[in-house]
C-alpha cells in the first residue's frame, strides 16, 4: 500500500483535480485505491459522491481505530474499486496550526489499521491523500502518514512561492516525523502554453526544483470541470482534451507506483511495484508543454 499525499500551500491550483485524475488513472489501471479527503471545502468527497457515512474523517482523525474506519469509508460513485474517506467541514475545527506530535501520528494509525486488516477482501494498493491548501494538522499529519508528496502548482508567481513553502515543509517533517517521506514530483496545472508568463514560470520551475518538475503539464482544459460536474473520471470523459489530460495521469500514476522505495505499510518481503512510464513520447500535440524538462526522480 502506498500512500501519496497531494498538496499545495496555495489555494486555487487544482489541487483536488490532480488527486481526482491520480484516481481515475489509478482506476482503468485496475489498482485498488482509497482516496482521502483532508480538506474542509471537501471538494473530492463531492466529486466522487459515496453515499451517506455516519462517520468522517473528522471522526477517525481523534479515534483512528478499524471500527470508526468502516463508518467512514464508502465506496465512491466512480467503482467500488475506488473508496472514499470522507471529508466534512468539522475537520476545519481539528486544523490547528501547533498540534502535538502525538495528534499528527493518529492518521497513520489509522493507515496501519487498514493496512494490517483491510476492509475488505482486497485491500488498498494506493491511498490519494488530498490536502488542504494550509500548513496546520491536517497537511502535517498527512505528510507524517505518507510515502511520498506530490507538489501541484500553477505557473504564477505566487503559487510557484506555495511550491517553495510545500517542499520545505515536507522536509521539515522528513526530518522531524517521517524519515521515509521524500517529495516525488512537482505538476504544473492549468497550463496555457501560449501565455509568456507561464512559459517564464516553467523556465523558473526548472530552475528552482531542477528534475523535481514533472515531464509534462496539464493544460488548461474545460473537459476537467466537466468530468468533475458530471461526477465522472477523467478517464471517461470522451473527448480530445479529456483524453490528453488522461495521458498525463497515467504518466504521473505511474511515477509514483514506480518508486524504488516500498510504501512503509508494504507487506514484509513484498517487492514494490514496477510499473514504468507509457512506452513511447505523449502525442506530439500544439499543446504539449516541451519545455518541461524529463524528470529523473
Amino acid at each position: 500500500m502506498h500512500t501519496v499525499a497531494v498538496l499545495s500551500l496555495k489555494g486555487g491550483v487544482g489541487k483536488t483535480t490532480v488527486a481526482l485524475g491520480i484516481a481515475s488513472a489509478a482506476l482503468r489501471r485496475g489498482t485498488r485505491t482509497l482516496v482521502v479527503d483532508l480538506d474542509p471545502q471537501g471538494n473530492a468527497t463531492t466529486s466522487l459522491d459515496p453515499p451517506y457515512t455516519d462517520a468522517t474523517l473528522a471522526d477517525v482523525l481523534e479515534t483512528p481505530t478499524r471500527a470508526m474506519l468502516e463508518r467512514a469509508i464508502a465506496p465512491s460513485v466512480w467503482s467500488e474499486d475506488v473508496d472514499v474517506l470522507v471529508g466534512a467541514e468539522e475537520l476545519e475545527l481539528l486544523n490547528d496550526p501547533d498540534a502535538d506530535p502525538e495528534r499528527l501520528a493518529n492518521f497513520s494509525r489509522a493507515l496501519d489499521e487498514l493496512h494490517r486488516e483491510p476492509l475488505r477482501e482486497t485491500p488498498y494498493e494506493l491511498v490519494i491523500l488530498d490536502c488542504p491548501p494550509s500548513l496546520g494538522r491536517l497537511t502535517k499529519s498527512a505528510l507524517v502518514g505518507a510515502d511520498s508528496a506530490l507538489i501541484v502548482t500553477e505557473p504564477t508567481m505566487y503559487a510557484v512561492a506555495g511550491a517553495h513553502r510545500a517542499l520545505e515543509a515536507i522536509e521539515k517533517i522528513r526530518k522531524e516525523l517521517n524519515p521515509d517521506l521524500r517529495a516525488i514530483g512537482v505538476l504544473v496545472n492549468k497550463l496555457r502554453v501560449r501565455s509568456y508568463e507561464h512559459q517564464f514560470r516553467i523556465a523558473e520551475l526548472r530552475e528552482n526544483f531542477g528534475s523535481l518538475v514533472m515531464p509534462t503539464a496539464i493544460t488548461d482544459r474545460l473537459a476537467v470541470q466537466q468530468a468533475q460536474g458530471a461526477c465522472s473520471p477523467i478517464h471517461e470523459w470522451h473527448s480530445p482534451g479529456a483524453q490528453e489530460i488522461a495521458l498525463t495521469f497515467n504518466m504521473v500514476l505511474a511515477k509514483i507506483l514506480r518508486s524504488n522505495r516500498a510504501g512503509r505499510h508494504r507487506i514484509a518481503g513484498e517487492e514494490p511495484e514496477g510499473p514504468d512510464w507509457p512506452e513511447g513520447p505523449a502525442p506530439e500535440t500544439p499543446e504539449a508543454p516541451a519545455e518541461v524538462s524529463e524528470s529523473t526522480g
